[in-house]
């Protein structure tokens, strides 16, 4: 019964993932139309971003510029990456983790965006320091509203640094452990036996980027009504969507591929098939954020009010509405 099951199975569909010369060679009309329109969106994305980096580096000072060129590059970094694991298949293993680990400096350069508008570090602790900070954010502790308000002080902004820096140096050292032992056999993202490396390597990766996130959630959540005139509330979702479909989305494309949901299609097995899938669909959707992009870092600000001017408007305010009650 076994031998029949196995002979109705296409040989291809349980070997490795094809060589990029395979891949050209299968390709029809309609192939060769697809990977060229998606191997155009990417240099598109990439020209765009080195565009704006030109710009960025122009108009704005240190450290400022070098923060928003790394933010800015996510998502086309994202695209070219995916567009060399489209083109060969059995480059994605690096391909995922270069894009990978490039957006864990992205995590923690969103953290040090939000600093560096209110002036950097002293100045955002001179203007907050004391105040009560809200905890209970996602996506830790959004359901724990017993968690009391925290004042900002010197050590919590170190630490709230530090739970984001150790995603970008933990995820890098990790990454390049995978791809050693992947190179030597031991690492197999199919094995999800106890005595495999990926399923203690990755859920721990998952872990430590839950704790990076933390950090990052709770400096937007104190501080974005200051910078809603610095558009950080659409950067912020941008960050927030890349990390979505980068993360999320490829793990549940990875999933459904191991367990037989997308089909193999000879030459590519069903994880090089889903894996294939995954890259193409990156492309398009880092294509489209890298224009939105445009709109948002392409542009200089003024610079952000004081406190003091912020008391004044605020006391503006509660004069005028107690005038029109009074007037009621």
């Amino acid at each position: 019964m076994e031998e029949l099951l196995n002979s109705t199975v296409d040989p291809a569909c349980l070997q490795e993932p094809p060589l990029a010369v395979d891949v050209i060679k299968q390709l029809d009309v309609f192939g060769w139309c697809l990977y060229s329109v998606l191997t155009l969106m990417s240099c598109v994305s990439l020209l765009l971003y080195l565009d704006q980096c030109a710009y960025i580096y122009k108009k704005l000072s240190y450290p400022k510029k070098t923060t928003l060129i790394w933010i800015s590059g996510a998502a086309p970094v994202i695209a070219t990456m995916s567009c060399f694991g489209m083109w060969i298949p059995r480059a994605v293993m690096f391909t995922d983790m270069t894009s990978n680990c490039y957006f864990a400096v992205v995590v923690y350069k969103v953290l040090v965006l939000i600093i560096e508008e209110f002036g950097g570090s002293n100045a955002f602790l001179k203007r907050f320091s004391g105040k009560p900070f809200i905890i209970r954010t996602g996506p830790c502790c959004c359901y724990c509203l017993c968690l009391p308000r925290v004042p900002m002080s010197r050590r919590l902004l170190f630490f709230l640094k530090l739970g984001v820096l150790q995603y970008a140096i933990l995820k890098t050292i990790l990454s390049i452990l995978s791809i050693v032992l992947w190179t030597n056999g031991n690492f197999d993202v199919a094995d999800v036996s106890i005595t495999g490396t990926a399923i203690w390597i990755n859920p721990f990766i998952g872990v430590l980027t839950i704790i990076s996130l933390w950090p990052v959630a709770i400096i937007f959540m104190n501080t974005n009504s200051f910078l809603r005139d610095l558009n950080i509330v659409p950067k912020y979702a941008l960050y927030q969507l890349i990390l979505v479909l980068s993360q999320l989305q490829t793990s549940i494309i990875n999933i459904l591929a191991l367990d037989g949901t997308i089909a193999c299609a000879p030459p590519f097995s069903s994880q090089a098939r889903g894996s294939m899938l995954s890259q193409q669909m990156m492309i398009v959707e880092m294509f489209i954020i890298t224009v939105v992009n445009q709109r948002l870092y392409r542009r200089t600000y003024d610079k952000l009010p004081t406190e003091a001017h912020d008391n004044d408007k605020n006391a503006e305010v509660a004069l005028k509405t107690t005038l029109v009650e009074h007037d009621v």
